[in-house]
């Protein structure tokens, strides 16, 4: 395995090492002592897992502290455009985002730390599966509209199939204001 760290503090790509043979393919999408070794969180408590068609925009979503979580993010079949935003206060890279293409066929992976909105829009039909630092906990939901004009992610289509809760979700703005108590 190896990691490669992104622009944002924490924010980790991970590129497994694919074993390949006329059987088909094997790799280790998590090892403990690796994540360790690399400063990444070794312990996780919850695995998630989602089929989304083509098109289908989920995000971003975080859950607030103390129940913030990390998470491992891949995608089993299908491609998708992964997005983290960086919402801690104290980060001098607050506000800004990442993306990343994860392909089935490829396997590469991301770890979204603590501290990060997240969310994806499937290029192709697919399933994707995070493991969880931490249990979801439903009172510390969290989240900011995908389409934030301050934000300005680039995902590429205009009219995602979106949630009516996430098409309800603050924007940035509100983000930034409820944290600092300013209106």
């Amino acid at each position: 395995m190896q990691f490669y760290p992104s622009d944002i503090q924490g924010l980790i790509e991970i590129v497994p090492r694919i074993f390949t043979d006329e059987r088909g393919i094997f790799f280790e999408s998590y090892n403990q002592k690796m994540f360790e070794e690399n400063g990444l969180p070794a312990s996780f408590v919850q695995d998630n897992q989602s089929f989304s068609v083509k098109g289908t925009l989920r995000g971003l979503h975080f859950q607030n502290p103390p129940y913030a979580q990390g998470k491992l993010v891949r995608t089993i079949r299908g491609k998708i455009l992964d997005v983290a935003v960086d919402v801690r206060p104290a980060s001098p890279t607050f506000g800004q985002h990442a993306t990343f293409v994860l392909d089935g066929h490829v396997h590469r992976m991301v770890y979204v730390p603590e501290g990060f909105a997240h969310g994806f829009l499937a290029l192709e039909d697919s399933i994707v599966t995070y493991k969880c630092t931490r249990l979801y906990h439903k009172a510390s939901e969290g989240g900011i509209v995908w389409n934030d004009p301050q934000l300005d992610i680039r995902w590429g289509v205009e009219k995602p199939i979106v949630s009516e809760k996430d098409q309800l979700l603050p924007a940035f703005r509100e983000y930034v204001e409820k944290l600092t108590g300013t209106r």
